[in-house]
């Protein structure tokens, strides 16, 4: 059989912490899922990365794995568990969901936790990757959501999940426990949700920035202004500089999305010009033209 390098595969170096290693199989796991990529292969692929976070994410398998690699083996070399192989000094291991490789079940076969000779071995519950969408506003603040799903007995159960402030588009919350039941006593799977923030009338977000759209008048552009403007946190006071032009920008630091460096807020000008409708409005516009005649706006 073959080595398994899981490193190679979840594309982490050796001394990966679990946070990298975790960031890692989510990535591997929302590319190549079943569910969503069809691609020959995939399936391979998204069963490989699940053997490799079940092996390092596990302090006594990852141990026990380093202790045979250490031997020099690499990905794709043939393998032989060396002789007298006792699974790294004879632990016994939980295990996650099935399918796994020949290689995984040379190492760690027939150690499940509690497991004896001709019982069945705990096996852990696969994990269930969903989605949750958010508005803007709870992204920014934290707080909770319910969430509706169905078993896979078509039951529907209802989830409260905590949103963490200032979280992004993409991040995934883990719900421990919450996937499929394991088999033969062994442990539920965990739900993975991968966080969506629906879009907002008012804001537009780019990363940990956030983008306003502030409609100003022509007088308030030419002279400036003091104006207030929205912002997630609640309404501020904002300068309009004299001369401002449509499009120009201006920065709020810090008002952006949380976190350990907090975004900022962009505020991006809109001269808006008022229809004439009157015989006044109209002669105040024609007394414009003639006052700034000299002024192209195309040059």
């Amino acid at each position: 059989m073959e080595f398994k390098d899981y490193y190679e595969i979840l594309g982490v170096k050796p001394e990966a912490s679990e946070a990298e290693i975790k960031a890692a199989y989510r990535k591997l796991a929302r590319k190549y899922h079943p569910d969503k990529n069809k691609e020959a292969g995939a399936e391979e692929k998204f069963k490989e990365a699940n053997e490799a976070q079940e092996v390092l994410l596990d302090p006594e398998k990852r141990r026990a794995y380093d202790q045979v690699r250490a031997g020099g083996y690499r990905g794709g070399e043939q393998f032989r568990p060396p002789p007298g192989w006792s699974g790294g000094q004879g632990q016994h291991f939980d295990f996650g969901d099935g399918d796994f490789s020949d290689f995984f079940e040379s190492l760690f076969g027939g150690r499940g936790a509690g497991a004896q000779r001709g019982q069945p071995r705990a096996r852990r519950g696969q994990d269930v990757q969903a989605r949750v969408d958010v508005d803007l506003q709870t992204a920014f603040d934290g707080g909770r959501t319910r969430l509706s799903m169905h078993d896979g007995r078509g039951e529907e159960r209802v989830l409260e999940v905590k949103i963490p402030a200032g979280i992004q588009p993409g991040q995934v919350i883990r719900l421990a426990g919450q996937g499929h039941p394991g088999g033969n006593g062994g442990p539920n799977g965990d739900l993975l949700l991968e966080v969506g923030i629906r879009d907002d009338a008012r804001f537009k977000l780019d990363g940990r920035n956030v983008l306003h759209v502030l409609p100003i008048s022509p007088w308030e552009a030419a002279l400036g202004a003091t104006l207030p403007v929205p912002t997630l946190a609640g309404t501020v006071e904002l300068r309009i500089p004299p001369g401002s032009q449509s499009g120009r920008k201006l920065r709020l630091k810090g008002r952006g999305m949380p976190g350990t460096h907090p975004g900022d807020q962009f505020v991006e000008l809109s001269i808006r010009t008022p229809a004439a409708e009157s015989d006044a409005q109209r002669a105040a516009y024609e007394a414009l033209r003639t006052e700034f005649a000299s002024y192209d706006p195309r040059r």
